[in-house]
């Protein structure tokens, strides 16, 4: 390309892409000014014209504003703060987009009322801190007043939903659910209903488990192991299901500090037939989800099938 040839506006129409009418916008505006003028007063540009009308489209694809365009090429500001602005702005309107789809499929999901489209769109908006209250008032309302275990609560409400700045439409939807969940006034009751029974048995003198991340994470493997046996069709009296059993009552007699008995193995038996909520596994599983945690979801089929290998483990 001749670097000192003067072109029309039409030549630099076909060599830019752009049409006329844009070029010959840009030029008004004197975001690309006309390099010279015929007698006639027909406008020549050179070939600078030419990489700032390249220059101008690009900034614009990106959504920069001809205002901001025109102190790009004034030297006003740099291409570097102008990107960094546009990308603070697209980013959170990723976010919010991100936000609205997570509501839209839980709406499409769960069909719900015009209000509570509301009240979900609400919680998905929810700051951290505004997340954090709702956990600890839900755990307030469930064990106030009751004789927990040392920690119990304190480790339960430990676990909040932290949603990472960029979270996943999956992550927004888990958190709208587990929002909906620790809402609802029947969960509220049932998991008061627990409380109030784990209780009794202390006040009763019983000893119970102590509650804490380490702890969980064996039971929340006796469960996974459950499941899969469950998904497998194994019989909960098969070998393979007793060894099972075996180290889950092992586990058993030193958490509660009990003998190893029939009695004992019966009473575990009715824990996983009568004190399963799966709504409460669904808790812990929506918590991993926005977390990032391994999720370990329990199903009524794979305490059932516990409940069974312990009943077939009784001499």
């Amino acid at each position: 390309m001749d670097d000192t040839a003067l072109y029309t506006i039409g030549e630099l129409a076909r060599r830019t892409g752009l049409s006329v009418k844009t070029i010959r916008f840009y030029s008004d505006s004197g975001v690309v000014p006309p390099t010279d003028r015929t007698a006639a007063g027909y406008r020549r540009y050179d070939v600078t014209a030419i990489s700032r009308l390249e220059l101008v489209r690009t900034l614009r694809e990106l959504g920069a504003g001809l205002d901001e365009v025109q102190r790009v090429l004034a030297r006003e500001t740099t291409l570097s703060h102008l990107a960094r602005t546009h990308l603070e702005l697209l980013e959170e309107q990723m976010r919010l987009l991100q936000t609205r789809r997570a509501v839209l499929r839980a709406v499409v999901k769960l069909d719900r009322s015009t209000e509570e489209v509301r009240l979900m769109h609400k919680l998905a908006q929810m700051s951290d801190e505004e997340r954090n209250r709702l956990i600890d008032e839900f755990w307030d309302e469930v064990s106030a007043d009751l004789n927990m275990t040392p920690g119990f609560t304190e480790w339960m409400r430990s676990a909040k939903p932290n949603l990472p700045e960029d979270p996943t439409a999956e992550q927004l939807e888990a958190w709208i659910e587990l929002a909906e969940l620790v809402r609802d006034t029947d969960f509220r009751r049932a998991v008061r209903a627990l409380s109030q029974e784990h209780s009794n048995r202390r006040e009763a003198g019983e000893s119970m488990p102590v509650a804490n991340a380490e702890g969980a994470r064996k039971w929340w493997a006796i469960t996974d192991e459950a499941r899969v046996s469950v998904e497998a069709g194994t019989p909960p009296e098969s070998a393979e299901a007793q060894e099972l059993v075996e180290r889950m009552v092992a586990m058993a007699v030193v958490e509660w500090d009990r003998p190893d008995s029939a009695e004992f193995r019966h009473e575990l038996a009715e824990h996983y037939d009568n004190d399963t909520d799966e709504r409460m596994s669904r808790y812990w599983e929506l918590l991993a989800i926005i977390n990032g945690w391994p999720t370990h979801p329990v199903t009524a089929a794979s305490t059932r099938w516990l409940a069974a290998a312990l009943r077939a483990s009784i001499k």
